[in-house]
């Protein structure tokens, strides 16, 4: 049976070239996890980002853990099926900095 290489877990070189290839992303020091905090100008701009993250998630068939109040969203990504980092949350980080770039 072949393993399905996004459910498994970023090997030790590739955890630490994160620091390098999503430098607004930090490890949870709680879990084996990233995270980010952002803030918007207002509610609607915030709302309007996980909109656009929101139809990305469901492309890439992997769902954030994020909380909104207001202005501020915080966003997890962790592969539970992995137990921790996986390539999946890696891809799917890249393509939330690709939506607050462009």
């Amino acid at each position: 049976m072949t393993e399905n290489i996004a459910l498994v877990k970023l090997s030790p070189a590739e955890r630490a070239g994160l620091a390098q290839s999503l430098p607004q992303w930090q490890p949870r020091p709680d879990r084996d996890a990233i995270h980010r905090s952002l803030r918007f100008k207002n509610f609607s701009e915030a709302w309007g980002f996980m909109s656009r993250v929101a139809l990305l998630a469901e492309a890439q068939d992997h769902h954030p853990e994020w909380t909104n109040v207001w202005n501020r969203v915080e966003i997890t990504l962790t592969t539970h099926d992995a137990g921790g980092l996986s390539p999946r949350d890696v891809a799917l980080a890249q393509a939330i900095e690709g939506l607050l770039a462009g």
